[in-house]
């Protein structure tokens, strides 16, 4: 049991990680977030929304009673980031033209959404009747 807590607590921590430290980026405007949602055309507006969305999935995911909710906008964050990286940015974003970012962002949108999706099938106990019917759980 106590193995179980530390890869709950761990998963959530790492998601909310990822997704804090890519703030700063977002909110100060920096060349790298401007290009990328240039290039998905949803300049300025996409960036400041999908930040603040990151903000808010990061926080749920810190607090044990919301940690449902946080996953799942994590993870539909992350599912946006990964199809927008295969459909338009690559894998590899080159800014400037030449030098890429070795997947770097993408990696770390795989690593959250996997984060993500443990720590939502680890709070079962906590999700509503609802959802445990649509999801045929106990």
């Amino acid at each position: 049991m106590k193995t179980q807590n530390i890869v709950y607590w761990a998963v959530r921590i790492i998601a909310a990680f990822i997704m804090l430290q890519t703030l700063f980026f977002k909110f100060t405007g920096a060349e790298e977030s401007i290009y990328i949602f240039t290039q998905v055309g949803i300049e300025p507006w996409g960036r400041i929304g999908t930040g603040v969305m990151e903000l808010i999935a990061s926080i749920l995911l810190l607090i044990p009673s919301t940690v449902w909710i946080g996953a799942i906008l994590g993870m539909g964050s992350m599912g946006g980031a990964i199809m927008t990286h295969i459909a338009i940015l690559g894998i590899n974003v080159k800014v400037d033209g030449v030098h890429g970012d070795g997947g770097q962002l993408f990696a770390y949108a795989i690593i959250t959404l996997l984060c993500c999706a443990i720590a939502f099938w680890m709070s079962q106990n906590t999700w509503p009747s609802f959802l445990k019917s649509i999801l045929k759980v106990k």
